[in-house]
């Protein structure tokens, strides 16, 4: 089962101090270093797209709980733990660097030898993945990281958009349907009211019929835009009796949740619908695809989808921890660096013994684990 999900995190300012930055990346290698000896390379992938995992994770090599640092900079450190590994790569990242992720997928897939399909496929995996979250999940969160990782098979997405107060983090894992449900396991300490999903179940007629509308002449849905100087309410003139007792009126109350304005059909609207008219697009994927077709256009079919012909997307959020060694902001407690240094030396002194396959004392640390939990393996083999 692929879990992927979103995760709201407050806004905390200030930067991660270097002598803890640098503990985050060597920490975090020896984890990822024991997860892939064990089980892969995929199996990380498939770990870091859990929002729950990537969360206790961030907490575990020292960061806050509920902090919006937590992805910016747990993401950081496992690009530079990992960037000599031979099985994975981590491309992307914040603000400017996020921009250069097509050019670090394919300096990464030279190292893993990729085929030139596998490359266009991860570019187009992360491409989309940022468009879908950008335009189709309109929550109110402008994306500004975004952070691939991938394998031979599989990759993952960690990408997160900025809010007034609280930033809000999506994960993808090998997803093969890019525009229904790509999100499951959602994890989220906050939703909003009325969020445009494109990518809901419920949302699968307003998604044909999108694409639908999209492949007529632009001309025949010219009369469903307006310019902003539109006719008010009052250029229809005053109401007589009978419309003022509700059977005509010119002034009618549209729905609160999704009014359509001027941005929302607006002419300019009508060019990008003109190039996805000669692009004819099969699905609602490769509508999404096509350049120039953001948020605004993709509300608007939505909105004409409903009005006329009565499909009805779903406006519903689609947006559910644990310290290992304290917090940067020293909550609950500041970083125990003596203890911090003990936990990196001790997991590195595993893997090292790992790798020779001496796994007495890594089978020792799982049956340590078995007992704490009071798992049923260990009682068995008593």
């Amino acid at each position: 089962m692929h879990r992927t999900g979103i995760t709201n995190l407050p806004l905390h300012y200030g930067t991660t101090p270097r002598w803890l930055f640098s503990r985050m990346v060597e920490l975090s290698g020896e984890i990822s270093w024991i997860i892939m000896d064990e089980f892969g390379a995929d199996e990380l992938l498939k770990r870091i797209s859990d929002p729950l995992f990537f969360q206790a994770f961030s907490c575990v090599i020292g960061f806050d709980w509920h902090s919006s640092g937590t992805t910016t900079t747990t993401c950081g450190a496992l690009k530079v733990a990992l960037k000599n590994e031979e099985d994975i790569v981590v491309a992307g990242g914040k603000g400017a660097t996020s921009r250069k992720t097509p050019q670090e997928v394919v300096w990464g897939a030279k190292k893993l030898n990729l085929s030139g399909d596998e490359v266009n496929r991860i570019i187009y995996s992360s491409r989309m993945s940022a468009k879908v979250d950008n335009s189709c999940v309109q929550d109110g969160y402008q994306l500004y990281h975004h952070c691939i990782f991938f394998s031979g098979k599989e990759w993952t997405v960690v990408q997160q958009g900025m809010g007034e107060t609280y930033a809000r983090r999506y994960h993808w894992f090998s997803s093969p349907n890019f525009v229904c449900e790509p999100h499951s396991g959602i994890a989220s300490e906050r939703t909003h009211e009325r969020v445009l999903d494109m990518t809901a179940h419920k949302s699968e007629e307003a998604r044909k019929i999108s694409c639908d509308l999209a492949c007529e002449n632009p001309r025949h849905l010219r009369q469903y835009f307006r310019k902003p100087a539109q006719k008010t309410l009052l250029d229809f003139g005053e109401p007589t009796a009978k419309e003022n007792q509700g059977y005509l009126c010119g002034a009618i109350s549209m729905p609160p949740h999704h009014p359509i304005l001027p941005e929302d059909l607006s002419l300019r609207s009508l060019e990008t619908l003109k190039k996805a008219y000669e692009i004819q697009p099969r699905n609602f994927e490769e509508l999404v695809a096509i350049e120039g077709m953001g948020p605004k256009k993709i509300r608007a079919l939505a909105l004409i989808s409903e009005l006329v012909y009565g499909a009805r997307p779903s406006w519903s959020d689609p947006a559910k921890f644990s310290f290992a060694h304290g917090g940067k902001d020293g909550f609950p407690y500041p970083v125990d660096r003596k203890t911090y240094d003990a936990t990196i030396q001790t997991l590195r002194s595993a893997i090292e013994e790992s790798r020779l396959e001496n796994r007495v004392k890594l089978s020792a640390i799982k049956r340590l684990a078995e007992f704490l939990s009071g798992g049923d393996e260990f009682r068995n083999s008593e």
